[in-house]
């Protein structure tokens, strides 16, 4: 009977298979010159993942610094009431999660991920679902419990999200963060206003 995996060595791979995901990017990416980078073989990386994709899609999940656990953490733990500034104010700290360096450099795999889900969607494709499925359920749950019906509530959640996303994407060209960041309020200032309306 074969030894089941090492559960710290599998998590200690992770952690190096991210990083090198992040420094080299996903086009390219080959399990043999992974290996060789991570000291271990192409065979090993199988046994304790069972596919590339598989592989990518724990690396990226693994990071605790993501913000979309800050975010579940932040609805965990608050008491306040849910309204709009409530939900302004929870938005505009996950945004600044953003600002942190490294996440940040990991933001261009991520859109790589976004453009590989589209030529490849049996491979990728499911990465991005849950990803945006998620933040949408996040925020679709904030504006029922702020009053709204499911379906506005959803509708809500998903310009919020897209919107947000959208925002992320041009300063990784031409590096103009405080635009970025002077739209995503612009952006708060246009929304807001409408979630009052129950």
């Amino acid at each position: 009977m074969p030894r089941p995996p090492d559960p710290a060595k599998r998590r200690a791979l992770l952690d190096q298979v991210r990083q090198y995901l992040i420094r080299n990017g996903l086009a390219d990416l080959s399990l043999r010159p992974l290996a060789r980078s991570l000291g271990t073989s192409d065979r090993m990386l199988l046994y304790y993942f069972g596919s590339k994709e598989r592989m990518v899609a724990e690396a990226l999940a693994l990071d605790e610094r993501r913000p979309l656990l800050r975010a579940r953490t932040l609805l965990d733990t608050t008491g306040s009431p849910k309204d709009p500034a409530w939900l302004r104010r929870f938005m505009e700290e996950i945004w600044q999660r953003f600002s942190d360096p490294d996440l940040r450099a990991a933001l261009p795999l991520y859109l790589e991920i976004v453009a590989a889900s589209l030529l490849h969607p049996e491979r990728y494709g499911p990465l991005m679902r849950d990803l945006v499925s998620e933040w949408a359920g996040l925020l679709g749950s904030v504006f029922h419990d702020m009053g709204m019906s499911e379906a506005r509530a959803r509708t809500e959640a998903s310009l919020l999200v897209n919107a947000s996303f959208g925002l992320l994407i041009a300063p990784l060209a031409d590096g103009d963060w405080r635009r970025a960041d002077a739209a995503f309020r612009t952006l708060l200032d246009r929304l807001e206003p409408g979630w009052r309306t129950t």
